[in-house]
Formats: structure tokens, C-alpha cells, sequence
């Protein structure tokens, strides 16, 4: 658990380099046309990384960023990661020939849950096998997993050739948080990616998960992340608080969207964490 402290501002990263650290998103399975021109006009006029699409938008997002030096990540199995290797190799490809550069895969989870290692490394080496050296992203979906199948999940992927892990789709029961990070860097080390997605809405909490470790982010909120960076520097208050409670996976526990095992592994951490007194939901 983290320790209260506050968080003096990052003056080395410039909003530049923020914004480069950003895959821009909009994966909302009802989004219009016009949401994806807005997002690859934004992903223009600020700068981002790349943007964010599913694959029925790769194409268009190639046409209105040619030219240009924004990314397109595309997601595959996504966001269940609940099709077949072949499946996923499939969509993969189909991407790339779609003009996609970059592919966010959904790990298949119930296998990694189940101790099923070998297909679940097979099902990512498809996949990077299919990019042809273009970067891939393994989303294993932490809120699904406990501290130990988080790191089997980040070694699988660094065995497999993967050049990042992700914790989530944004569609799961968590989103990013610091400690998931921590801990995906500490298993994967220094030379391999961590993208964290998933509820990054400002800039206190991007910047929480990028000195947890992360060197790319997934968010719809791009833009108030960017701006908010701005307001933060002339703020002579600029802190950042973190009370532990409000950022550890034991509070967002949910056993409506959780597996049981899961649900109870978080509460039972929370029972014997030494800083439960600042959690205000806590039952004694």
C-alpha cells in the first residue's frame, strides 16, 4: 500500500512530452463517424502519441492523419481477449493491411487464471508473429487478477516478444492504478513498455501512473490531462494527495464484477493493511 505523501510537480516533462506519452481514445462501440474525425483532429492540434480506435475505424483514421506523424493503435480481441489465437492473429493482420502501427491485444484471461501459461503465451506470440515487428501492447486486465497473475501475465508477455503491457481495457472492473504499475515495472523491468488505461480522467492521476512506472497512457480525457498540466504549474497549491485508500485496488473491489476468489483477495489485503484507518468504507 502507498504511504501518505504528497507529490512535488514533475518539471522535467514538458507538455510535449506528456502529450507524446498519450494514445488518444475513443472506443465506445456507439461512437459516430464524427467522434473519430474529432479525435484524429485533436490527436493533430495537441500532439498525441496516436490515437486509439477498434478496427472497424482503422481505415478512416488512416486517411485523415496521412501524412502525419500520429500513430493509430488498433485493439484486437477486445475487450473480452476471449477469441481464439487464430482469431486474433487474423484481426491483427487485418489491422496492419488497414494502416494500423500499433496492436492493443486482450490476453485471454480465463486461460491465465486457469494455469493454462502455454496458450496464453501462444495466443500473444500469434499476434506479434502477425504485426511483422510493429509494437504490441498485452492488456491483461488487472482488476480480473490477483499481484501473482499479474506478474505471470507481464512475464508471459516479455517471453513472447511483446513490447508493452497494458493493465486494462477501460471496459473491466479497474481501471489503472499506481500499485498495478508498480508492480508490472518491477516484473518486467526497465527496457519493456507499460501502458496504463483505464479511468485516467486528469492530470494528478496520469502523472501518479507515470511516476509508478508507466511510459504510455490510454484516455478519452487527453485534452483535460494537457490542459490541466498547464493550470497545475502556476498553481502555487499544486499537490498531490494520495491517500491510500483512494488509490489501491482493495477499494474498487466489486464483487458484482469480479471473480469471487478475486473480490476476496482484495478485501482480505485491506483487512491487514497497516493504513486501513484511512479508508472510510473499511468494516471493522
Amino acid at each position: 500500500m502507498s504511504e501518505v505523501t504528497d507529490l512535488e510537480f514533475d518539471t522535467s516533462i514538458t507538455r510535449e512530452e506528456l502529450a507524446k506519452m498519450i494514445d488518444h481514445t475513443q472506443l465506445n462501440p456507439s461512437a459516430e463517424y464524427k467522434k473519430i474525425e474529432r479525435l484524429c483532429e485533436e490527436a493533430l492540434k495537441y500532439g498525441f502519441y496516436s490515437v486509439c480506435v477498434n478496427p472497424c475505424h482503422v481505415s478512416r483514421c488512416a486517411k485523415l492523419l496521412k501524412d502525419s506523424d500520429v500513430k493509430i493503435s488498433c485493439v484486437v480481441g477486445f475487450p473480452l481477449g476471449a477469441t481464439t489465437p487464430e482469431v486474433k492473429a487474423f484481426e491483427t493482420r487485418n489491422a496492419i493491411e488497414n494502416g494500423a502501427h500499433e496492436i492493443d491485444m486482450v490476453i485471454y484471461i480465463g486461460a491465465l487464471r486457469s494455469g493454462d501459461y502455454e496458450l496464453v503465451k501462444r495466443d500473444i506470440e500469434g499476434v506479434v508473429e502477425a504485426t511483422q515487428g510493429r509494437v504490441v501492447k498485452v492488456i491483461i486486465e488487472s482488476g480480473f487478477l490477483k499481484d501473482e497473475e499479474i506478474v505471470k501475465a507481464c512475464e508471459l508477455a516479455k517471453e513472447a516478444g511483446a513490447d508493452f503491457v497494458k493493465t486494462s481495457t477501460g471496459f473491466g472492473p479497474m481501471g489503472a492504478l499506481p500499485s498495478h504499475v508498480k508492480l508490472m515495472r518491477k516484473t518486467v523491468g526497465k527496457d519493456m513498455g507499460i501502458k496504463a488505461a483505464g479511468g485516467i480522467r486528469d492530470f494528478r492521476s496520469a502523472l501518479r501512473l507515470v511516476k509508478a512506472g508507466a511510459n504510455r497512457l490510454g484516455t478519452s480525457a487527453s485534452i483535460p490531462i494537457i490542459e490541466g498540466m498547464e493550470w497545475m504549474k502556476f498553481s502555487d497549491s499544486w499537490f498531490i494527495e494520495e491517500i491510500p485508500c483512494k488509490i489501491c485496488p482493495s477499494r474498487f473491489a466489486s464483487l458484482s464484477k469480479q471473480p469471487s476468489k478475486v473480490f476476496r483477495y482484495y478485501k482480505e489485503k485491506c483487512k491487514t493493511c497497516p493504513d486501513k484507518e484511512y479508508n472510510r468504507f473499511y468494516e471493522k
